[in-house]
């Protein structure tokens, strides 16, 4: 399907993926003013997000992919640079696996790399935690005011224990396209993951400190400047 998707500046293009819940205009506005004065950015809603409308959640992340590929085929566009937060960065490594010759530069954070020894009681504490903010009225606003979809059934998505793509967090190193991970220190699985990509030549990695899961929300000047840093290794920019 194709994408809701925001569009602004001129350049070289830029695709902002949005985290879990939020939408492409809800999501790194600070970064996509800052980039669209050199590029041109792109923030799609994904699947089930926003304005992109979709009951079909059957295999998320590889239609998250070619959601995608259709929404830049449309735009007529061969390559892009790829900038993703949570899920974002999942439905980009989806994309990036499959599409690697349409990925100029992959800039991802809030992934783990492997599956946590505890994640039966990791996952089990998030599907308590949900279950209590869908009984928070001010919660369950805000996010109907923020979608035009059934956005519980993103929620809903995570209920299985085996939910996460893992397949897709470990085929990163092998992907081969240049690659920027950030991770927060305060999130454990996600530094670790950032340790174990750190031995490939074409992957870079930073931990931001005072920043947990959503690093370009908890420190935003860091990770705009370590973006520009990263894509000024591109001719283009």
């Amino acid at each position: 399907m194709k994408l809701y998707t925001n569009i602004q500046g001129e350049g070289d293009p830029l695709v902002f993926l949005h985290s879990g819940l939020q939408t492409g205009s809800s999501d790194f506005q600070k970064h996509a003013e800052h980039f669209s004065k050199s590029f041109k950015v792109i923030r799609p809603d994904l699947r089930g997000h926003g304005n992109s409308f979709s009951g079909d959640f059957t295999n998320y992340f590889e239609d998250a992919g070619e959601d995608l590929k259709e929404t830049l085929d449309g735009l007529e566009l061969d390559s892009v640079h790829i900038a993703a937060s949570s899920l974002g960065s999942l439905a980009a490594l989806s994309f990036a696996c499959k599409y690697p010759e349409c990925v100029k530069s992959l800039t991802i954070s809030g992934i783990q790399a492997v599956k946590p020894k505890k994640w039966s009681d990791m996952h089990r504490q998030e599907v308590d935690h949900q279950r209590k903010l869908l009984r928070e009225e001010a919660f369950v606003q805000y996010f109907n005011q923020l979608h035009n979809t059934n956005w519980r059934e993103l929620i809903y998505l995570s209920r299985e224990e085996n939910w996460y793509p893992f397949y897709l967090t470990k085929a990163l190193p092998g992907i081969g396209v240049p690659t920027l991970y950030l991770a927060g220190e305060q999130n454990g699985p996600e530094v670790k993951a950032a340790h174990l990509f750190s031995g490939y030549d074409h992957i870079h990695t930073a931990v931001l400190p005072f920043a947990g899961h959503l690093v370009h929300n908890d420190q935003p000047e860091w990770y705009i400047n370590l973006l520009e840093r990263f894509l000024s290794e591109f001719e283009e920019y």
